[in-house]
């Protein structure tokens, strides 16, 4: 039996073309293998949000080959957003790339497969309008989580933002088909849902019946996917904050089992350079959307994505970022030094305005070290508290157990006998709090 190792970098859409890709493998009667020397299939899927993206890529392919040198027989697939950038000239660069897959093609890694075996180093990349998927054949790697993608590209154009390129415009699933996924899901036993698109709140129903009235929106994919029977949990990533509409809000709202836990990218807290970026709304916006978000639900817990060092970034800029910061008290803080990026806007911006790598850096431990004190003090707020836990697997704090509160938080706690099943609900109370996690034992009952 032939073996495939796939190795993945990036966000959850990378996991789940993984996941995707592996399921379609497997069908074909490959194994897979956690072992990269016993593979007769290597993957990689790239990401490309970061800097140097291409070069980190080539460099690992470039391991790959030493292990094509001493196995004839292996074939090396480059896949996900790099791949799709690269195309053609990643072929060219490397002699031992037997295939080049982009994001748009994920669900034709079985013909691609068959096309290798023959002998054709294949090119797969592009955004064709028929892309096949079956939800049925994905390969689920976790058991507590099932990813369902319901929005795939962006059609926004940030200055900063690869995206557009890497991922095409923006295609829609059909609400229907969305709905069967999420029911696969839960008769499969999963316990917890996540919704994913690059911009998962533009969502809008691809082909409305003539006549139907107003098109449906994700606050009404919300209302539906949330009342599906046996669905616990029900989280989504990632939502633009211009385009969150009141009737999100309410469903929000509405649904005790849509997660407490929102993620909603900032980017800055400076006005002028939200403008720079082109995100489309002001400071002043994002705030009163959090209120009314905020108002809506009870003790709701947001993350966001800031870039520091972005093109004319000045110290007042930055001044500025930090007061969002101690204003909107994040539950968490993803913080990046801004990344140029190949065929987009900001890369023309005047050299003059490019801020000195030094600062960056200072300016991003700014950043941490003011939320790791907000972090802390929030998860000390909880201190005391119970909640229902879904169990993720084995806490890298020896003797313990970890999963994750409907608020996201993660949770270890001491395992006393048999331990729980990874994706199991189980019931804490908390006891201590640090900057990134919580410290809890079991008790009895869930909620």
């Amino acid at each position: 039996m032939e073996r495939f190792y796939i190795e993945t970098w990036g966000c959850q859409m990378n996991e789940l073309d993984s996941q995707r890709m592996a399921g379609q493998l497997m069908q074909q009667g490959l194994l897979p293998t956690r072992e990269l020397k016993l593979a007769d299939l290597i993957l990689l899927n790239s990401c490309s949000v970061r800097e140097k993206a291409a070069q980190k890529s080539y460099s690992r392919l470039g391991e790959y080959r030493l292990l094509k040198r001493e196995r004839s027989n292996l074939r090396i697939g480059f896949c996900g957003c790099v791949a799709q950038q690269e195309g053609e000239q990643a072929l060219r660069r490397n002699p031992d790339i037997d295939f080049v897959v982009g994001t748009g093609r994920v669900g034709e890694i079985g013909s691609v497969i068959e096309r290798s075996r023959r002998g054709e180093r294949v090119l797969a990349v592009g955004f064709p309008e028929e892309r096949p998927y079956d939800f049925e054949a994905v390969s689920r790697d976790t058991v507590h989580k099932g990813m369902v993608t319901i929005i795939e590209g962006c059609d926004k154009r940030c200055t900063f933002c690869v995206v557009p390129n890497t991922r095409g415009p923006e295609r829609c699933r059909p609400l229907a088909e969305i709905l069967r996924e999420v029911e696969h899901l839960i008769e499969y036993g999963f316990v917890e849902v996540e919704l994913l698109g690059q911009t998962v709140n533009h969502w809008r129903e691809p082909s409305p019946p003539l006549g139907s009235g107003r098109p449906l929106d994700f606050a009404d994919l919300l209302n539906e996917v949330a009342v599906l029977p046996g669905l616990k949990r029900l989280r989504f990533v990632t939502s633009y904050p211009r385009d969150f509409t009141d009737g999100m809000v309410a469903a929000v709202a509405g649904h005790a089992n849509i997660s407490p836990y929102l993620h909603l990218p900032v980017q800055s807290g400076s006005n002028r350079v939200l403008r720079r970026m082109g995100r489309g709304y002001t400071v002043e916006e994002y705030l009163a959307l959090v209120a009314r978000l905020r108002a809506a639900r009870d003790g709701l817990a947001l993350s966001t994505d800031l870039i520091v060092g972005f093109p004319g970034e000045t110290d007042e800029d930055f001044r500025r970022t930090l007061e969002l910061v101690e204003t909107v008290r994040f539950a968490s803080v993803f913080a990046f030094k801004y990344s140029p990026r190949p065929n987009t806007a900001a890369i023309r911006l005047p050299a003059a305005d490019e801020v000195p790598r030094e600062v960056a850096d200072e300016r991003l431990q700014h950043v941490f070290t003011a939320q790791s004190v907000i972090q802390r003090e929030l998860n000390e707020e909880l201190v005391g508290r119970k909640f229902d836990l879904l169990v993720t697997g084995w806490s890298r704090r020896p003797g313990h157990q970890a999963g994750r509160t409907d608020c996201h938080r993660i949770v270890h706690f001491p395992v006393e006998g048999e331990p729980l099943r990874a994706g199991a609900l189980t019931r804490i109370r908390t006891l201590d709090a640090y900057d990134h996690s919580l410290l809890g034992e079991l008790v009895d009952g869930l909620a």
